[in-house]
């Protein structure tokens, strides 16, 4: 977050702003192929156990409650933010670390309302603010299934916040301005999968958690919701740096140029013919999405590409000498592979244009993570797209160069993005 709040109690609002960073675990399995669902939008699986588990993939649960040094679910997950660290709890139901003497209605009131057993609010880094939308069918399917995996005796690591950032009472003003309680209702004039799709987008996946910006105070902006965001993860090393979440809505910079079946083939199987995934949506689409029942996907899609397009503000673009520089660092280093046209190859590189969301974000973080560390590959079933991986620049370019790199590919082959500047590489380093 690149503004600092102005007084005591909006600098201790904003401390709730924490990256919805997803961090690496392994998945837990895949559910049964042929569930069908019912109505609140939870699987007919054999058991209550069994539907649970299932929501709780489509959550993504383990990706932020399980480390990688640790038991599933076990927590202790880092997340980093611009006021301190804050750690993902123990959701096994060990008695004594975990949620092992919660009541259903323990578990609800967390989930809807951001409010822990003893009485003291949840840092929204836990995404209660779209859990909230979650049924109570579903609610005690999860607790079902999260009571039902192996308890793990682990202590959740204190957050490292400093005062007043570590004062948890400051988020009951921040939940009366920001916070919306209460479960999704359906949209009469959609389609039921129209429906599931919203439930799921919004609700369970939580997806503009990362992709919608944010206000000073930490607080999704409502009025361009879905429309990008940025959030602090790990990169290839394991340094913490700035990434930009791509516009998810009908824009012409976001997924405007997708049709539904690459949008959907991206979900699953983590590829289409625009793109492999690679850095924090990795975890996404390994821990979660893959996983889904395709009519899961489908709904998702259909509700995705309704959503109405939010474009950009013009950036401002690059001078002739940043763009005659960024084309001769292109030539040399990216052309083989991306080819002249930046249309890519399906066994070399990946489109820069015409259908690259990441060159067109209002924030180039992401496409200078790339850039500097390469993009790190997902642990998919199927072997990369790519004969082989890409370099990584950091130690050949400087921030100049990579600047005027990343100005060149944002502007050619109509992405009609602003320039990159050399402070802005520098930050990412």
């Amino acid at each position: 977050m690149s503004v600092r709040p102005r007084n005591l109690l909006a600098a201790a609002l904003a401390a709730v702003l924490v990256a919805a960073g997803l961090l690496l675990f392994a998945g837990s399995g895949t559910p049964n192929s042929t569930t069908t669902f019912s109505a609140d939008g939870a699987p007919n699986a054999t058991t209550t156990v069994e539907r649970g588990r299932y929501l709780a993939i489509a959550g993504n649960c383990a990706s932020c409650h399980s480390a990688a040094d640790g038991e599933f679910m076990a927590g202790g997950v880092a997340f980093e933010t611009p006021f301190g660290r804050i750690y993902s709890t123990n959701i096994t139901p060990d008695r004594d670390t975990g949620i092992g003497g919660w009541t259903a209605d323990d578990f609800r009131r967390s989930m809807r309302s951001g409010i822990r057993p003893n009485g003291e609010h949840l840092y929204p880094a836990f995404p209660y603010t779209a859990f909230t939308k979650l049924t109570d069918a579903d609610l005690d399917a999860m607790f079902a299934y999260l009571t039902s995996i192996a308890p793990v005796q682990r202590e959740n690591p204190a957050n490292e916040l400093g005062f007043p950032f570590n004062v948890r009472a400051l988020l009951a003003p921040w939940k009366a301005l920001f916070f919306d309680a209460g479960v999704y209702q359906p949209v009469a004039d959609q389609s039921d999968e129209w429906n599931r799709g919203a439930y799921l987008t919004e609700a369970l996946a939580h997806c503009s958690a990362c992709h919608s910006p944010r206000n000073v105070l930490g607080a999704e902006k409502q009025s361009r919701a879905m429309s990008g965001g940025a959030y602090t993860d790990r990169v290839p090393g394991g340094a913490y740096r700035r990434w930009s979440a791509p516009n998810l809505t009908g824009a012409d910079s976001g997924l405007g140029i997708w049709p539904a079946h690459e949008l959907e083939a991206y979900l699953k199987t983590g590829r289409n013919t625009f793109v492999e995934t690679f850095g924090p949506m990795n975890e996404v689409v390994v821990n979660s999405t893959q996983h889904l029942d395709d009519a899961d996907i489908q709904a998702m899609s259909t509700y995705l590409k309704t959503l109405p397009a939010i474009e950009p503000a013009a950036g401002t673009p690059a001078d002739e000498r940043t763009l005659g520089m960024g084309r001769t660092q292109y030539n040399l280093h990216c052309g083989t592979c991306h080819l002249p046209t930046g249309q890519g190859d399906p066994e070399m590189a990946p489109r820069l244009g015409g259908g690259s969301l990441v060159a067109r974000t209002d924030d180039p973080a992401s496409l200078i993570n790339v850039i500097l560390y390469a993009p790190e590959s997902a642990h998919l079933p199927t072997p990369s797209m790519w004969r082989n991986p890409m370099d990584e620049f950091q130690y050949l370019l400087n921030d100049d160069e990579v600047a005027a790199l990343a100005s060149f590919i944002r502007h050619s082959w109509n992405n009609g993005a602003g320039r990159v500047t050399a402070e802005q590489v520098a930050k990412q380093r």
